[in-house]
């Protein structure tokens, strides 16, 4: 059995992780501090109690009855309006201490919990959230701390201790109101109704509330705030879209009711569904790992077949077969790049075992024999000829219109000599067996919402009059949209710079975004174990800054595709343009094993589990334990959301699939593979599949356990030949082409519907006489003294060319 540990020693463990909208509610709200900021938890509590002593006189909070607590807050309302800031921050100590769950009244995490829920929902009750957005408007536009921050040469958590208390309270807030639990009380469903519709509505100066921390996040990124704590920033931001625009699985529900409103057919499949079904396969060996395991297996041959062979009583009828090794015929030499690391050299193929394949993939091949390179995969059948197989398969293939077009225009081309157009219906000329095709692509065509929206925007800018103005409705997505157009690029940058900064492949440069200001004590460690307490607590901090930036990213391209696919459109293209597809390559450059099972976290200084319990005395070993997850959720979650992005950016765009291939992304994707958890694996796949055809045929060859993988896992284009690349030479790569014309229908749209200076040419003009002359014209009160002199120089000494008026123009 030496064989078969020795490679359950090689294959990384199934990852056992659900994706969701956000991890456990108690790890989101331990993610908001950091370790650093620990010995504020017990500040929090003494302002609290310094205080709320003179008011209850012997008493406890969770004593009070709720009239009694409300008249509590309402006078820690009013003191949060005095002049005095060192008084301001201890009141808002004292409310960030209620929204904890008033911690020291508490005996385990879970009544912790419970509190700061009752607590959260009275604050919002009693308008705190309103008084704390302004009280967060004047720490932003507070010029002296932003000057003396820029001045300083070491910036420390000291600098930031307003805000972070202010956007703490807040994130509890929006976090604790957002989830929903089966005992919320009627009230409370209401509340989170009106404080959602609150956060997504220009209440707040005019604007979404999402657009201040937008705001807050460029003037960080621009060097003119250096001391805003951005992580909880980046939270609080990617919380507040989450609430007010919805999650993955209500924007499936969206999704269903637009296409019902379109008059479309129901989706084919539930995608979260699907994707939580899928089984995860086994990653491609290293060629390390292929080595070891074939000395492995020629000793433990040897072992077992002297060993049978003395077992047996004489001789055996059948011939001995001498032990020969499957020859290595992968790509080593095929994927040597400048990025790549040197201990990850990918091999495809697993030698003398199929359970350490793709399920179900049985090796064709004799196993005694030396396989000389391995044959071209072989040609597709027609798609009429395997109508059943995607039953066994986790997606129902799809066709789009503009397929069926191209499908009957080469037919007719071919049996005819000559085309129609875009009609598809007039099958005259055409051989039987295309009649069949055709009727199987019609079963399979699906038409998406985006291009709905594309044709309905074609129309309208065609027949601008005729058409009349369309109706748009006022959804949150709408509202947030419209906040961020002015300024989108400078968000999306601004946003990127800090995914940059805080990406694990990025070296420290001096003149990088210091994203450390919310985590760095003021005095630096002087112990080992201080040391190593820090760096654990900066690696955590980047981590999480890399799960909220990625989520935002990835939750915006989401909604702005439902809601409109220019707006969509416009966002992944500043994406593009500001380097993103290479960024998310540069951070997939790593050992990305490594990277979801890092142990990041120091678990008896989690929040709230620090605030209950006792403080062990930390160690060297302690600090080093971290958690017992074989992963870390915010990693892996993280890097499956980079890879959405990614998708997304590149789905049906020839020149950014280009892009992919130039920047060498094949065997940096190969090594995410690794990572034995289906949906990562699905969106490595996919992307793997559009670079397929343009990888060259020995790349192909050398890889046909990934395209056993593609085929298996990733949805069918029926005549998509993405296994072959026939059509690489029809395809010229002209990225500015490209990106210039989709920019200019983007711009089209954002004219037509958002331009308030629309071009005169199309306004309305009134040629009816009765009308004209009817209508009040304001004048000046001093008009009547001076209109025959107006008169005389506008009308009477004009001359008239009426000979021109009766000419045809």
């Amino acid at each position: 059995m030496q064989a078969e540990d020795m490679e359950s020693s090689m294959e990384s463990p199934n990852l056992e992780f659900e994706y969701g909208d956000t991890d456990t509610l108690t790890a989101e709200l331990s993610e908001l501090y950091s370790y650093t900021e620990e010995p504020e938890f017990a500040l929090n509590r003494d302002y609290f109690e310094e205080d709320f002593r003179s008011h209850a006189r012997g008493r406890r909070w969770i004593e009070l009855t709720v009239e009694e607590q409300k008249a509590y807050v309402m006078r820690l309302l009013d003191a949060l309006e005095v002049t005095d800031r060192d008084k301001r921050l201890k009141v808002a100590r004292a409310i960030l201490y209620l929204a904890q769950g008033v911690f020291d009244e508490c005996d385990t995490e879970v009544d912790v919990l419970h509190w700061s829920r009752h607590n959260v929902f009275l604050l919002y009750d009693m308008g705190i959230f309103t008084a704390l957005l302004e009280l967060l408007s004047m720490e932003i536009d507070n010029s002296q701390a932003c000057s003396s921050a820029v001045r300083k040469p070491a910036i420390s958590l000291a600098d930031s201790t307003e805000l972070r208390v202010l956007l703490s309270i807040m994130y509890l807030m929006v976090e604790t109101i957002r989830v929903q639990t089966e005992d919320d009380r009627p009230e409370w469903r209401s509340a989170r109704e009106a404080f959602k519709n609150e956060l997504g509505s220009p209440l707040y100066n005019g604007e979404p509330f999402a657009l201040l921390l937008f705001t807050m996040v460029t003037k960080f990124c621009s060097m003119n705030a250096p001391h805003f704590p951005m992580k909880k920033v980046l939270l609080l931001l990617w919380k507040t879209i989450l609430f007010t625009l919805g999650g993955f699985e209500e924007l499936q529900e969206m999704k269903v009711r637009g296409r019902e409103r379109l008059n479309l057919p129901p989706l084919p499949e539930d995608s979260i569904k699907v994707v939580r079904a899928m089984r995860a396969a086994s990653p491609p060996a290293s060629a390390m790992e292929l080595i070891e395991q074939q000395q492995q297996q020629k000793r433990g041959r040897r072992s077992r077949r002297s060993a049978f062979v003395d077992s047996l009583e004489g001789d055996s009828p059948f011939p001995k077969k001498q032990p020969l090794v499957k020859q290595d015929s992968l790509d080593t030499y095929n994927e040597r790049d400048p990025f790549k690391n040197d201990d990850a050299r990918d091999e495809e193929e697993d030698p003398e075992d199929t359970d350490s394949g793709i399920e179900g993939e049985v090796d064709p091949l004799d196993r005694d024999v030396i396989i000389q390179p391995p044959p071209p995969p072989p040609p597709l059948r027609p798609p009429t000829e395997r109508v059943n197989f995607p039953k066994g398969l986790p997606w129902a293939p799809k066709v789009r219109e503009k397929d069926i077009e191209h499908f009957l225009e080469t037919s007719r081309n071919k049996f005819i000599g000559f085309t129609l157009g875009n009609d598809t219906e007039t099958l005259v000329g055409l051989p039987r067996p295309i009649h069949e095709s055709v009727k199987t692509l019609k079963q399979h065509k699906y038409v998406s919402i985006a291009e709905v929206q594309i044709k309905r925007e074609e129309e309208l800018q065609q027949c601008p009059l005729t058409l009349g103005e369309e109706e748009v409705e006022e959804t949150p997505t709408e509202m947030l949209y419209l906040g961020m157009l002015p300024n989108l690029s400078q968000y999306v940058i601004a946003l990127l710079k800090l995914l940059l900064a805080a990406a694990p492949t990025s070296k420290a440069k001096t003149d990088s975004i210091n994203i450390l200001a919310d985590v760095l004590p003021e005095e630096m460690p002087i112990t080992v174990l201080q040391s190593m307490k820090l760096g654990i607590d900066v690696n955590r901090h980047k981590e999480i800054i890399v799960k909220a930036i990625s989520a935002l990213l990835l939750l915006l391209l989401k909604h702005f595709k439902l809601n409109h696919i220019y707006q969509f459109e416009i966002v992944s293209q500043h994406l593009v343009f500001a380097n993103c597809i290479p960024l998310i390559l540069k951070f997939f450059n790593q050992n990305i094993m490594s990277y979801i099972s890092a142990k990041n976290s120091i678990c008896v200084l989690d929040f709230p589990h620090c605030v209950v319990h006792e403080m062990p005395e930390l160690t060297a070993e302690s600090l080093e334990a971290g958690d017992s997850n074989q992963f870390c959720w915010r990693n892996l979650f993280s890097c499956i959301n980079l890879l959405r992005i990614l998708n997304k950016l590149t789905k049906w765009k020839h020149s950014r699939t280009m892009m992919l291939v130039v920047f060498k992304s094949a065997p940096i994707l190969k090594r995410a593979l690794k990572v034995k958890q289906a949906m990562m694996q699905l969106y490595v796949l996919k992307l793997l599949k559009i670079q397929t055809k343009y990888l060259g045929r020995q790349w192909r060859k050398s890889n046909m356990k990934t395209m056993s993988a593609i085929y298996q896992k990733v949805r069918h284009r029926l005549n998509d030949d993405w296994a072959y690349g026939n059509d690489i030479d029809a395809r010229p790569w002209d990225f500015q082409a490209e990106e210039c014309a989709l920019r200019e229908s983007i711009e089209k749209f954002n004219s037509r519907r958002y331009d308030k200076n629309k071009n005169g040419d199309f306004t309305p003009v009134d040629n009816c006489l009765q009308s004209v002359l009817g209508q009040r014209v304001e004048l000046p009160e001093d008009f009547h003294y001076s209109y025959e002199m107006w008169l005389e120089r506008e009308v009477f000494s004009q001359p008239i060319q009426w000979e021109g008026l009766l000419q045809n123009p």
